[in-house]
């Protein structure tokens, strides 16, 4: 107390001078509209300023999981449209199912798991990533990964919190593709050199299509399910034996920039696939017989 006495009688003159004039300016600025003016527009740019900087700031940390939704949402949708499309050309006019009904019938064919690339290399022969997602996250080996523009790759081994996928840059990758709209059918590979460029093997003599046609996933396996984007078509060239073409496409995914990817549980293909695997062998007993 004796100290506060003293701080106090030794500042008065200053602590006085500050009462005096935070006093002049609640003055001023509160019976001057001029002054009570300017004093208002400037407060607000300031505290325009503070909230545009949080925001920013809050923004930068919720990017990422914007980023991981938006990669969810657009796979989605892709298959959605895919669904919808399917339906209008079978069914008959007028009796096509909902948008709510092809919604949950997407939904139940595959199961998305978001996940985030820790390691990727795009320099070497055999190109592998690590991601965030094991075996405890529900991901298995040969589950299929993509992200929001498009095809990854294919689940190598997983641990229990982690994960090791074949990306398409690496030359052991061979994912069945078609030309969108068009049916034709050939495997992706990727001979090494640029990582936007890869190739299509096995398309018919005989198939019609052009510069920019999309090429996508054909759903003939349990990996992945039919009508997600791979790239778009550049050249054409003659296979070895000139049976077929071997197409150049550019990739719609970015590699250098992957940050957010998904793993694609596509159980009820492979149950489908088994099905009719046993299927067939079943006629193949009933038929020795």
């Amino acid at each position: 107390m004796k100290n506060l006495l003293l701080f106090l009688t030794r500042y008065n003159h200053c602590i006085l001078f500050i009462i005096l004039e935070v006093a002049s300016f609640i003055l001023i600025f509160r019976f001057n509209s001029y002054q009570g003016s300017v004093f208002f527009s400037s407060a607000n740019v300031v505290a325009g300023k503070i909230y545009e900087w949080d925001s920013a700031v809050r923004t930068f940390f919720t990017m990422s999981t914007a980023n991981r939704e938006l990669n969810v949402r657009n796979l989605e949708l892709e298959q959605m449209v895919r669904s919808l499309t399917e339906q209008l050309e079978t069914v008959q006019k007028g009796d096509s199912a909902t948008v709510k009904d092809v919604r949950s019938q997407v939904s139940a064919e595959y199961r998305l798991i978001p996940a985030k690339v820790i390691t990727n290399s795009l320099n070497k022969k055999d190109n592998l990533i690590t991601i965030n997602k094991g075996e405890a996250d529900g991901v298995r080996p040969d589950m299929g990964v993509a992200c929001g523009n498009g095809v990854v790759g294919v689940v190598y081994m997983a641990s229990q919190h982690y994960s090791v996928v074949i990306p398409i840059l690496n030359a052991k990758s061979n994912i069945s593709v078609r030309i969108k709209n068009r049916g034709y059918y050939g495997y992706l590979s990727w001979n090494g050199g640029l990582s936007d460029i890869a190739y299509v093997n096995d398309i018919p003599r005989y198939a019609r299509f052009y510069r920019g046609a999309v090429i996508e996933t054909s759903g003939y396996s349990s990996i992945f399910p039919p009508g997600i984007i791979v790239g778009k078509i550049e050249k054409a060239f003659n296979s070895h034996d000139g049976l077929s073409y071997k197409l150049q496409i550019r990739l719609s995914t970015d590699f250098g920039s992957l940050r957010d990817v998904c793993v694609i549980d596509n159980s009820s293909m492979e149950e489908r696939i088994q099905l009719l695997m046993a299927a067939k062998d079943s006629l193949k007993i009933k038929t020795n017989e």
